[in-house]
């Protein structure tokens, strides 16, 4: 009898998209360039990730520290998010879902601001987590921790 294969693939974890009204503002704040525009989408929608990802774009040139804060942030918020989708500490969450975009987009914001501010080994664990969850996505491939 042949054996049968059952698959072995890697789980998948894809984010519900966020609300609409919440995209079309965070595009809004955006085009305004202000981090008082962007923080009141992120208080009007604090599930939304994109907007603490935002967030510590637009902050860390003048503020890394409040920078890493967004970041965590989104990070955090993110975890909760996967968790509540299904996901169990492991497999992928790829770059090419946009609702992934967000927690991705502030997993590699806490990766560079914790180098930034000196935090070497957070630096190296969120470079790799980054590749460990899509480990195709070619803009991780400089995702490496400062010399």
């Amino acid at each position: 009898m042949p054996d049968i294969s059952l698959g072995s693939t890697t789980p998948e974890t894809v984010l519900p998209p966020p609300p609409a009204d919440a995209v079309q503002a965070l595009a809004e704040a955006q085009g305004q360039g202000t981090r008082k525009a962007v923080a009141a989408v992120a208080a009007r929608w604090p599930r939304y990730l994109a907007a603490w990802a935002a967030l510590a774009e637009l902050t860390e040139a003048d503020d890394p520290v409040g920078a890493y804060a967004f970041a965590r942030t989104g990070y955090h918020r993110g975890l909760d998010a996967l968790r509540a989708s299904g996901w169990h500490g492991s497999g992928y969450v790829r770059w090419r879902h946009i609702p992934n975009r967000g927690f991705l987009s502030s997993l590699d914001a806490l990766r560079r601001l914790s180098g930034a501010i000196g935090e070497t080994d957070e630096e190296e664990r969120c470079a790799a987590f980054l590749r460990q969850l899509d480990p195709e996505e070619k803009r991780w491939e400089g995702a490496q921790p400062r010399p």
